[in-house]
């Protein structure tokens, strides 16, 4: 177990054997296999006012769409077609799909041979507590930053206190919970990310994803630099070795800045890749940031792809639904 100032050192340091060691803690205790996870992104519609995200409701240059529940389980579908053993449900925070609607959509999807995440936002305890028991397996909610005044900053109208109980909620209802954080926002100071890592910790988060910010010039954020994706490695890499035996993506957001970023990453600690498998004329519209990798590629041609990239490294691709083993 790390201090948090032997944290801030390393990810203040230039020394990078934290990537290898955190490849061997990969290696030993969740072995070679890499997770492939089908994304399906079926509505960039969003309420809330992040300052780093294209989808913020304030931003009137996006085309928006929304994927209704015949669409949604043709993609779950065929994604199962492909080999695919978990399905993330992904949007923006979209009233739209009332309870009763996403419960229709999720007991649907596991009716397939699949695991289910869902990544939609800040709920209610008595939605998670449905979408639960409506087959729902897993729940992404990245916290972003654990910094309270950065938080407030970053996201105006939502409350940081409110996030953690949905965190808390998750938990208590048995799902497989994901958390994250975003690396070089405006503000945002080591010690900060050595928070956030004991913060996964704290709360043994399931599922954690790093990424870099990535500046959208259709946000307030838009005159930023971007974030370093050496410095998101090595919090990826840091999250390993403290959480030995989780799941966490190679994220789009690493390839995005570096050619070969998932990869690397991949290669420093990561076991898990979400393959975007929503169709093109939906996935250039999903614009978190820009220049996102594969947004023109069929989702047939992602698949092969990585899986070779995958495959020349050594690793294999995994054929269950990949569960976190304590």
């Amino acid at each position: 177990m790390f201090l948090k100032k032997e944290i801030v050192e390393i990810l203040k340091s230039n020394n990078n054997d934290i990537l290898k060691k955190a490849d061997e803690i990969r290696k030993k205790y969740v072995g070679d296999e890499v997770h492939l996870r089908g994304l399906i992104e079926f509505s960039n519609i969003c309420k809330c006012h992040c300052k780093y995200c294209g989808l913020r409701c304030a931003n009137k240059t996006l085309e928006r769409y929304r994927i209704e529940k015949d669409d949604i389980l043709k993609y779950a579908k065929k994604a199962v077609d492909m080999g695919y053993k978990t399905i993330v449900l992904q949007s923006g925070e979209d009233d739209f799909y009332s309870i009763d609607y996403m419960c229709e959509i999720i007991s649907e999807i596991k009716k397939l041979p699949v695991a289910l995440t869902l990544s939609v936002g800040e709920k209610t305890f008595e939605e998670y507590k449905a979408y639960k028991q409506a087959g729902a397996d897993r729940y992404l909610l990245r916290i972003e930053t654990t910094d309270e005044k950065l938080y407030a900053k970053m996201h105006p109208y939502a409350s940081y206190k409110n996030r953690i109980k949905c965190l808390e909620n998750l938990k208590e209802l048995g799902y497989e919970v994901g958390t994250g954080c975003l690396v070089g926002l405006e503000g945002q100071s080591i010690e900060s990310l050595a928070d956030d890592i004991l913060f996964f910790k704290s709360i043994d988060a399931d599922m954690v994803g790093i990424g870099p910010f990535i500046a959208n010039p259709n946000t307030p954020l838009k005159n930023c630099p971007n974030g370093s994706f050496e410095l998101a490695l090595k919090v990826m890499a840091l999250t390993r070795i403290l959480l030995k035996n989780i799941n966490i993506p190679a994220t789009t957001a690493m390839e995005t800045l570096n050619p070969n970023g998932r990869i690397i990453a991949l290669q420093s600690g990561a076991n898990v890749v979400m393959p975007n498998v929503t169709s093109i004329e939906y996935r250039k519209k999903y614009e978190l940031y820009p220049n996102k990798i594969c947004i023109n590629e069929n989702p047939d041609k992602c698949r092969g792809c990585i899986e070779s990239k995958i495959l020349s490294i050594g690793r294999k691709i995994s054929t269950d639904m990949g569960f976190r083993q304590k």
